[in-house]
């Protein structure tokens, strides 16, 4: 045999038996749902990283398990108790299987302390993420799963879990009528970098770096150093300035900076300065879309209650295909001892094709890499007609696809996409993936004869309600609240301040995130917008042309504004706009009409708005 192809065979078998070995180990740590053992219900089991053994019984406070092996065996039943009683170290997830009922819920409850969890012999998968798929391929590690349970309730107040890597926080996976309550999370090393510009002159720069924003210097090129991640920083940073609390996005080119560490800081020498100012703090991140803070999908009833983040990488909180979500004192901002200026790397709440209720009520987020709040669907492009009653349509946006977007009995509208405007309606038969971007949909009746291969459909099945109220956003680069859903949104006492982008903003389209959909009840009202960007309220639908209103009746009053220049209110293409009652405090505009600016609407009403001098 020749010799390459000998040693080419050798190969192979040796990586086909890691994967074998890989895989065994999986299954040994993390059985399937049919490999486990059904817990007999109402049984307490006990759980302590520093003093248990997992050759323990498990079931008495005295003789208590030491990992998450034994419970990831389990299949816990009505009136189970999971106690884990100490703080400490795990190098496993806790996956969670359970059927508890109404009555007799399966808690997990997490004593004080700090939990530090590590990627390495963590439960992995892969996962399209909405918004987020630019590694469709790559395993994703997850701390707390709990995956195919109903009636679960986690209890953690005081418990905080520090991730040890680039994991999943918690993910919620084909669930009903689960609660988490209580915990808190925070990451060792942030994937987000900081440092402080302590001083500036003509040809360098001083950088504080923070202490936990670990790096490395070879050939005077900055590399930024991870638990499991590095990477040299590119174009994308963030400048947040401690004075005014307004963080913004900044473009840094570093292809021509050198740095030396120096004096207990960083020097950036360069001919030029690339945009680093004095006494502000920057932060910087691989801007690769690979993972999610917390990831819930295809799961209903869910709540959140008393959670605080202090740190998560990827999206934010995705919620994927769910039905009513509540989150209750949700608070997302650094942790105050830290010194350290953000919390997300991306969004921090993230909604994408839900239903039912979404309810974010006394919350606070804060110090993100992107918008606060958003809440869409996703329009798919219709690529063929293979018959009068299928289509083939596809997922267009890059970080977007892959997930399963209809099921039968979902209902679709047929969407323009140079207006937006509905065309028709529809109900699925059966959707048949066809690959990771493309759905062959089988439908109840032939579709639309005037819709062509630019338009689009969107699944109005899954379309949700919200109610956001008595939340605070504030130290946002981008938006406060995306909302794009054709059912009842109220947004109301809630705090707005220095968004670095318009405050709350209603787009809709189908040529660029291709998120749909189309507003049909929204009011804003008895909220406070503090110099945000402006329009501080903006609808804006990116319809090419206008043949007819894309949103429509929404209520704008007793609002309080407070502007940073001459606008507080556009729109476009929308009907039945009421705008009443509002507060607006300016610098020099004292007409209404040129703080307004209304481009192809029809039927607004201005009444009653008050307008005073800064």
């Amino acid at each position: 045999m020749n010799r390459k192809i000998y040693y080419y065979f050798l190969l192979l078998i040796l990586l086909c038996g890691n994967a074998s070995l890989l895989h065994a180990q999986k299954l040994s740590l993390y059985p399937s749902f049919n490999n486990r053992k059904l817990s007999p219900g109402k049984t307490t089991y006990y759980i302590d990283p520093e003093k248990g053994n997992d050759q323990n019984s498990g079931t008495a406070i005295k003789s208590p398990w030491r990992t998450f092996n034994r419970a990831n065996q389990l299949i816990f039943s009505a009136g189970d108790k999971l106690m884990v009683i100490a703080p400490g170290s795990f190098h496993q997830s806790l996956v969670i299987m359970a059927k508890g009922n109404k009555s007799s819920p399966v808690t997990i409850n997490f004593a004080p302390g700090r939990y530090d969890f590590y990627p390495d012999s963590s439960y992995k998968t892969c996962f399209n993420i909405s918004n987020t798929n630019d590694t469709p391929l790559s395993l994703k590690a997850i701390a707390l799963y709990v995956v195919n349970s109903k009636y679960v309730k986690l209890n953690a107040p005081g418990a905080k879990i520090v991730l040890r890597g680039k994991m999943i926080e918690t993910c919620i996976d084909k669930c009903e009528n689960i609660s988490i309550h209580g915990i808190s999370f925070d990451y060792k090393r942030p994937t987000v970098s900081e440092l402080k510009v302590v001083n500036v002159n003509n040809h360098y720069a001083d950088l504080q770096v923070h202490p936990d924003s670990k790096y490395s210097i070879k050939d005077s090129a900055l590399t930024w150093e991870g638990e499991g991640w590095r990477h040299q920083p590119g174009w994308y940073w963030q400048a947040f300035d401690p004075g005014t609390g307004v963080l913004s996005r900044q473009s840094i080119e570093l292809g021509k900076v050198k740095f030396e560490n120096k004096d207990g800081m960083l020097r950036a020498w360069f001919a030029q300065n690339p945009g680093f100012k004095t006494g502000l703090i920057y932060q910087n991140r691989d801007v690769v879309r690979d993972c999610a803070g917390i990831f819930m999908q295809r799961s209903k009833n869910i709540s959140l209650k008393n959670i605080r983040i202090n740190f998560m990488h990827g999206m934010g909180v995705v919620s994927q295909f769910c039905e009513n979500i509540s989150m209750d004192s949700v608070i997302v901002k650094p942790d105050e001892k830290s010194g350290r200026t953000c919390s997300a790397w991306a969004d921090i709440l993230h909604f994408s094709g839900c239903r039912g209720l979404i309810d974010i009520n006394n919350s606070f987020l804060s110090a993100a890499n992107d918008d606060a709040i958003n809440v869409h669907g996703t329009h798919l492009k219709i690529v063929e007609k293979l018959s009068p009653s299928q289509i083939k349509v596809r997922f267009m946006h890059n970080q977007t696809y892959g997930f399963d977007a209809f099921k039968a009995g979902d209902s679709i509208d047929f969407i323009h996409a140079k207006s937006l405007l509905a065309c028709g309606n529809n109900k699925i038969v059966s959707a048949e993936k066809l690959n990771d971007k493309e759905i062959l949909l089988t439908l109840q009746k032939p579709a639309p004869l005037n819709t062509g291969n630019d338009d689009v459909v969107e699944n109005i099945t899954w379309t949700p309600r919200v109610w956001i109220h008595n939340t605070t956003i504030t130290r946002i680069p981008t938006r406060g609240i995306l909302v794009t859903t054709r059912r009842k949104v109220v947004i109301e006492n809630c705090t707005f301040q220095r968004t670095c982008m318009t405050g709350v903003l209603v787009e809709d389209d189908a040529e660029s995130w291709y998120e749909s959909g189309m507003v049909r009840d929204l009011t804003i009202r008895k909220n406070n917008f503090f110099e945000c960007g402006e329009p501080v309220i903006s609808i804006h639908p990116e319809n090419k042309i206008a043949e007819g209103p894309v949103h429509k009746n929404i209520t704008i009053i007793n609002n309080m504004f407070v502007l940073q220049d001459s606008k507080v209110f556009g729109a476009q293409s929308a009907s039945n706009i009421i705008f009443s009652g509002n507060e607006i405090k300016t610098k020099v505009v004292t007409d209404l009409n040129k703080l307004i600016e209304l481009k192809d609407c029809q039927n607004v009403t201005l009444s009653d708005n008050k307008i005073l001098l800064k």
